[in-house]
Formats: structure tokens, C-alpha cells, sequence
């Protein structure tokens, strides 16, 4: 019986495909945040606008991505949408990285309609009365949200937008169904190359599972610092 073979994820050619897919992997989310917050943002406000064909606006968008599986996301943007482009931004988009533009365009339109929703909740969690404070100040509706009612909301929601980040981050992996070289990507094609599977998936689940408590722990640490007090 083959033994479990440690050297194979410590250094080697095997080792390095698999630190190259974790940093490809930890991109992704990162740029994919960096991406889904403001984009979240404008959806719950919108979800919360005075005006009705705003609000259908935003609640169309939540729910026709929402009701959408993350893999069919990911095969339009990667198949699909090119296709509708013209052919001059086609062939620019498929002599670069258009696996890593799709998936991080999927990912984030997916993950922020999610994030839009928790927003939301988050500032119907707030009093009425800071709204009718802001309005007092003088600020209209978009000047109350952003000098008032955000910075609150974004205490209420730490726990679900930690959440869906844990989320995202475990989502890159089904980016390899498009050939994006992230950690689950290159962990089969180690696999295939030394028919090592105990390894090469005990580092992905390792990687996973630490990444995962980085993030919850961080967002522990958040918490603390800034703890939601009663109203």
C-alpha cells in the first residue's frame, strides 16, 4: 500500500502548481470583493429607493441572479457573453486571461446580489429615527444613507457578509469548470500528473479549511473592536 507522501506538497514541481492555484484562488476572492461591495451597495439602495422603478430595478437584479446557479453564471460569461461582443473586443478578450475576466465577472455579479440583500436587512435594522435625524440635517435620501444609516448597517451585517465571503471563497473552486488555473484546478492536474490523490486533495482541503478560519477569526476580531450596541 502506497504511503502518504508529505515531501510531495513541501517543495517540487507538484508543490509549486499548488501554491500557484491557492494565490490564484486568494485573488480571485480579493478582487471579487473588491468588486461585489460597492456593487452591493448601489443594489440595496436602490432595493430601498423612493421610487418604485428603482426598486424593481434592484430586486430584477437579485432575483434573476439569485435564481440562477454560480456554474451557469460562469459558462455565459465565459461562452456566451464574448460571443455577443464585437469581433474586434472579442479577439482582445480571448488573447488574454478571459478565463480569470469571466469568473471574477461572474463571481462578483453572484456574490453581490447575495451581499445586497444582507446590506439591505442591515439598514432596515435601523431605527426610523436616524433616518428622520438625517433628514433633519438637511441631507436627501443618498446624503442620510451615506453619512447616517451605512456606518451602522455595516456593523449590523459583519456576521452575513463574513458569510457570503466564506462563500465566495470556497465558490472559486467551481471556477475550474472553465479552465481557470485556481487551487482546485491545479490540485487535479497534480493528481493526473503523479496519481497522488490523497495529497494533492489534503492540500486543498487544508488550504480551504485554514483560509477559511483566517477569515472567521478576522471577522471575530472585527466584531470586538467594533461591537453593535443597542439602539
Amino acid at each position: 500500500m502506497p504511503s502518504f507522501d508529505v515531501n510531495l506538497l513541501l517543495h517540487g514541481q507538484y508543490h509549486d502548481w499548488l501554491i500557484s492555484g491557492l494565490w490564484l484562488s486568494l485573488a480571485l476572492t480579493g478582487m471579487t470583493l473588491v468588486l461585489a461591495l460597492p456593487l452591493s451597495v448601489a443594489v440595496a439602495l436602490l432595493r430601498l429607493s423612493p421610487w418604485a422603478v428603482l426598486r424593481a430595478l434592484g430586486a430584477a437584479y437579485v432575483e434573476g441572479i439569485r435564481n440562477v446557479p454560480l456554474l451557469a453564471h460562469l459558462l455565459f460569461w465565459y461562452f456566451g457573453a464574448p460571443e455577443l461582443l464585437p469581433e474586434p473586443v472579442k479577439q482582445w478578450l480571448y488573447a488574454g486571461n478571459i478565463e480569470v475576466a469571466s469568473a471574477v465577472v461572474a463571481l462578483t455579479l453572484y456574490i453581490a446580489a447575495y451581499m445586497a440583500e444582507d446590506i439591505r436587512s442591515g439598514i432596515r435594522a435601523i431605527p426610523q429615527g436616524q433616518f428622520d435625524a438625517g433628514r433633519a440635517l438637511g441631507f436627501g435620501f443618498l446624503g442620510t444613507m451615506r453619512w447616517v444609516i451605512l456606518p451602522q448597517a455595516f456593523r449590523v451585517t459583519v456576521p452575513p457578509l463574513i458569510s457570503q465571503t466564506l462563500n465566495l471563497w470556497k465558490d472559486t473552486s467551481v471556477a475550474t469548470v472553465i479552465g481557470v488555473a485556481e487551487l482546485m484546478y491545479q490540485a487535479a492536474k497534480v493528481e493526473s500528473a503523479s496519481f497522488r490523490s490523497a495529497e494533492a486533495f489534503a492540500f486543498v482541503t487544508s488550504a480551504y479549511l485554514v483560509v477559511s478560519l483566517l477569515i472567521t477569526g478576522a471577522a471575530a476580531w472585527v466584531q470586538q473592536r467594533h461591537p453593535v450596541r443597542a439602539a
